[in-house]
Order: structure tokens, then C-alpha cells, then sequence
């Protein structure tokens, strides 16, 4: 028998994106104007290569008796009574209200297995209410921006996981790399790459390059390309989607509208990118500018490679590479390990090695950490240097997760998080960093109070 999955919450937290998201269709209308779901709606779906069927419901209300809020709270009611899982959304830029509350207790008394979602989870707004959406008591909540599409992977392991399914191995062609984030069981997804740099520094003639044909317009006046143009290629059975982008000058700069508009689009196209190709040209070195869009990238939360183009033109390459490198490291701190690919565009040479660079950071930016893992580690780092003790009071970290990916993102609960000196958190960034192999990805780590959420309850 085909698996049922309720999706339920309050109104405009998401759930008909998310049905849409997971079924592929636009079944479901999709509004900023709460409430207009009122029915219930079924689509089918498949989760790791198992047919499910998804039910979007009405926005969970508190509503007088035989309202028309009451009757679709009903519907949703009768939905949960159905379903194998219950998905229940909140959206994380509201954080946790008192309606979430209400109706994560009639939730929690259905008895059915729950996966909360913590959705609208793209942007750093919404790190408090992921943080608050533990309170619910139900369990570790999953970040996911339906809209954009991030976070499935993660929601399909907890939901299978759940339902007490395992996933159907997928015929693949190529070299069996891993699975996008985004694939919810029925296509790979392509891997989002977006070429950015200053202009001029070759995006064109490179994206040109990789495909094997003239597809972009190059020469040398700088800013020739305006609109960001998405281009997929095959390699080692893999997809890539590289979007070649305007060149980004400093703010100051930037006067007539189409650029500011062509800028605005790179700009997008970053935040949209799974990985960010930054394109240097290897004759002029590296820039405050060229540093400025790597600080972009990794705020952003993009896996970085460094591109240097027009090598080949380049005097005294040892000379050159060592003096470029030690400047990388110094401007792009906070991302150490990051792959620097030595290439020439003009001449196609490089390109493998990028490509494979690009992938491999694609994998590192999705890695996951098992919590048990983390958990040693962090025995171990706390022991080898303990956190200071403020005022002659201890700190204690008492436990950590790993929330989401895409960056890697982890959450230490801590006795007093703000206490807990700078230069001790980037202490454990840079044991997380060489303990679990994450090189050239910006990690999140985030301190929230109070004790595991997940360790028994001491009986008062």
C-alpha cells in the first residue's frame, strides 16, 4: 500500500510550495495571501525510488465552532488521521508562535510519526526560529527553503527514515557521484555553477571553452555580457549548469542601468549557485575587488573555487603561484583549504582540473556529519583545550548537530553562548575543518543555550 505524507501548519508557512516542490507540479496554487488552501489536495510523488502520496492541507487556525477556518482545521485534522507521516512546517523567519505550539500538541497527540520542517530556511533571518522550532518537541527540525529547493535531500533521509523505508539504489549513468540536495527521487538535478570575476577576466571565452562552442559573445571591451546565461554540459556522467555572469566592478563604478540591472543579476546567480567559479586574471593577480566578490561568495554560503586565467601567459609561474596563493590565504581567511586551478581559457588547457574541482567542492559543501561523530570529536577537542572560564566560570558545551548542509552548518549548545570567546569558536571551525576533510567551504558554526534538547528528562 502506497505510503500517505500529510504536510500541515498554520497558513502562508510554505506547505503548498512544498507540495508542489515534492510532487513536481504546480497542483497547488501558491500565494504571499494566507489561507488559500482550503481543501484537501492529494499528488503523487517518489521518495528514494518508493511511489508516496503527498496531501496538502488547509493552514491550521484556532477558529470559532463551524467556521469555515474550523471545517478546513477539520479537513487538516482528518489528513493527520490518514497519513503514514505527518510533515509539519513552520516557517523559520517568524520563528515559533503560539499557533505553531497549539497545533504541534494535536500533532503530537495523533500518535502519527512527525518530521518537523523548518521552511524559508535560505537566508541567515531565519536562524533564530530553526533554533526556537526545538521547543515543539518534535525532534531535530529539517531547514529547507521550498521555494528554492534546498534541503530535500535532507527531508527525504528523515522522512524515509521515518516511514521505516530505505532508499531504492537509482540507475545513474557516469561515475556514480553523489545526489544533489535538491533531488526528491525522480531526475538528478544538474549542479549549479556560476562563472563570476571582474571584467574581462575571460567568463565568456571560459564558458565558451568548457561547452566546445562559441555560445557567448567575447572580446576584449569589458562588459559585453550583461544577462546571466545558464549553459549544461555533460562530464563523467554528471550535469553541469554554468551560468556565465556579468563582471562585477566596485559599487562605485557602476552608473548606467543595465549594469547596475547586470549586476544585480550576478549577484542572484551567486545566491542561486552551488558552487561559485571566481575567475581571476593570473596577469594582473588578485585585486581588493577580486577579494570583495570572494567575501560575496562565502557570505552568501557558496562552495569557492579559484580560477586563475591566462596562465600561460604568465612569467616565472612558480614565482607568480606561491605570491598568489599566500594573498588568497590572507583575503579569503575564512574559507582555507580553497582549491586554486591554474587554466587558460583561450587554449582549453585546465579545464579538466577545474571541473574536477568544481565537483569536489559540490561534495564537501553537501557533506554531512553523523551526530555521533560530532559528538566525539567534540569530546576530544574540548579535552584537548578546554573552553575558558570567564570570571572563574567554567564554560560548558554540552552537545552539537548538524542542522543542515549546503554550507555545513553546525549548532553547539552551550551554558552561556556569549561568553564563549571568538577565538575559541574559530578553535573548533578549524578542528571541525581537518577532523572532517571540509577544505575551501564557508562553515557555519552557531552557539544556542541550555542543555542537549535531546537527553532525558530528569523526573523532578
Amino acid at each position: 500500500m502506497t505510503p500517505k505524507i500529510a504536510i500541515v501548519g498554520r497558513p502562508n508557512v510554505g506547505k503548498s510550495t512544498l507540495f508542489n516542490r515534492l510532487t513536481g507540479t504546480r497542483a497547488a496554487l501558491v500565494s504571499d495571501l494566507p489561507g488559500l488552501t482550503r481543501d484537501r489536495k492529494e499528488g503523487e510523488a517518489e521518495l528514494g525510488g518508493h511511489p508516496i502520496t503527498i496531501i496538502d492541507t488547509a493552514g491550521l487556525e484556532v477558529a470559532a465552532k463551524g467556521s469555515i477556518a474550523d471545517r478546513m482545521r477539520q479537513q487538516t485534522e482528518a489528513a493527520i488521521g490518514l497519513a503514514d507521516l505527518v510533515l509539519f512546517v513552520i516557517d523559520a523567519r517568524d520563528g515559533v508562535t503560539a499557533t505553531d505550539e497549539t497545533f504541534a500538541r494535536t500533532v503530537r497527540a495523533s500518535g502519527r510519526p512527525v518530521v518537523l520542517i523548518a521552511n524559508k530556511c535560505e537566508g541567515r533571518s531565519s536562524d533564530e526560529g530553526f533554533y526556537e522550532a526545538f521547543k515543539l518537541g518534535l525532534g531535530e527540525p529539517v531547514a529547507i527553503s521550498a521555494e528554492h529547493g534546498l534541503g530535500l535531500g535532507d527531508l527525504e533521509r528523515d522522512a524515509l527514515a521515518a516511514l521505516g523505508l530505505k532508499p531504492k539504489p537509482r540507475a545513474k549513468p557516469g561515475d556514480g557521484g553523489s545526489e544533489s540536495e535538491e533531488d526528491t527521487g525522480a531526475t538528478e538535478r544538474p549542479l549549479r555553477v556560476a562563472i563570476v570575476g571582474r571584467p574581462n577576466a575571460g567568463k565568456s571565452t571560459l564558458v565558451n571553452a568548457i561547452l566546445g562552442e562559441d555560445r557567448m559573445i567575447t572580446g576584449p571591451e569589458p562588459g559585453l555580457t550583461r544577462d546571466t546565461v545558464a549553459s549544461d554540459i555533460a562530464w563523467q556522467g554528471r550535469t553541469i549548469r554554468l551560468f556565465d555572469t556579468a563582471g562585477l566592478r566596485r559599487k562605485a563604478k557602476v552608473t548606467e542601468l543595465a549594469e547596475k540591472l547586470s549586476t544585480s543579476d550576478t549577484v542572484r546567480a551567486i545566491r542561486f549557485a552551488e558552487v561559485v567559479v571566481l575567475l581571476l586574471d593570473a596577469e594582473r593577480g588578485i585585486e581588493h575587488q577580486d577579494l570583495s566578490i570572494g567575501d560575496l561568495v562565502t557570505e552568501e554560503g557558496r562552495a569557492i573555487v579559484i580560477a586563475l586565467n591566462k596562465w600561460d601567459l604568465v612569467e616565472s609561474k612558480q614565482q607568480a603561484l606561491k605570491e598568489l596563493l599566500r594573498k588568497i590565504a590572507e583575503g579569503l581567511a575564512q574559507v582555507p583549504g580553497v582549491a586554486v586551478i591554474p587554466i587558460s581559457a583561450a587554449s582549453e588547457k585546465g579545464l579538466d582540473k577545474l571541473l574536477r574541482a568544481i565537483v569536489t567542492a559540490s561534495e564537501v559543501w553537501n557533506r554531512r556529519v553523523p551526530t555521533h561523530e560530532l559528538n566525539r570529536w567534540l569530546g576530544e577537542a574540548l579535552a584537548r583545550h578546554a573552553p575558558p572560564a570567564p570570571s572563574g566560570r567554567r564554560l560548558k558545551i554540552r552537545y552539537m548537530t548538524q542542522p543542515s548542509t549546503r554550507p555545513p552548518t553546525f549548532v553547539a549548545f552551550c551554558s552561556r553562548p556569549d561568553a564563549l570567546p571568538k577565538t575559541y569558536q574559530k578553535y573548533l571551525l578549524n578542528s571541525l575543518r581537518n577532523t572532517f576533510d571540509l577544505p575551501g567551504v564557508p562553515i557555519r558554526l552557531n552557539l544556542r543555550g541550555g542543555d542537549n534538547p535531546f537527553a532525558p528528562k530528569r523526573r523532578g
